[in-house]
């Protein structure tokens, strides 16, 4: 039996974060670190199945200058049936709707996911800019061992 999957204009709460981060196979988050991100988020979408969020994406950023999409995430089970496609298609017409021009726009691509964005009109820009990151550790430790 499927049941019908709901677009939600409404980020999930905090423990619907972290479950979908973990079930999407993304690096954590802790609780403290989601508590504080989330009110933060200019535009929040999630997609819900028998009241259970199964999906989300948002969008952060200063919301003049610089917008970045994060977070898109989609439970295993149902990845691989448009779900990103609608999570950004709804994202992408926030966007056209509130974006001031000259502002820039922003994701990270993992794997092949920079096939879906690009129809949405994102571009790579390396070798113009690259991305550049590390992740917060305990005492203010770099670590980027999530990228080896």
């Amino acid at each position: 039996m499927s049941e019908e999957i709901e677009l939600v204009e409404r980020f999930p709460g905090v423990d619907d974060y972290l479950r979908l981060r973990s079930a999407a196979g993304m690096h954590p988050k802790t609780l403290q670190a989601a508590t504080r991100a989330l009110p933060n988020t200019l535009y929040g979408i999630s997609l819900v199945r028998g009241g259970e969020p199964v999906a989300m994406g948002r969008i952060i950023g200063d919301n003049g200058c610089f917008f970045t999409i994060v977070d898109i995430a989609v439970i295993p089970e149902l990845q691989g049936r448009g779900l990103g496609k609608r999570i950004m298609a709804a994202l992408d017409a926030w966007l056209q709707r509130n974006v001031p021009e000259s502002a820039y726009v922003t994701l990270i691509a993992d794997g092949d996911a920079k096939y879906l964005y690009s129809k949405f009109g994102f571009v790579e820009s390396a070798p113009v800019a690259v991305n550049m990151e590390y992740v917060m550790g305990p005492n203010g430790e770099r670590n980027t061992d999530h990228l080896k």
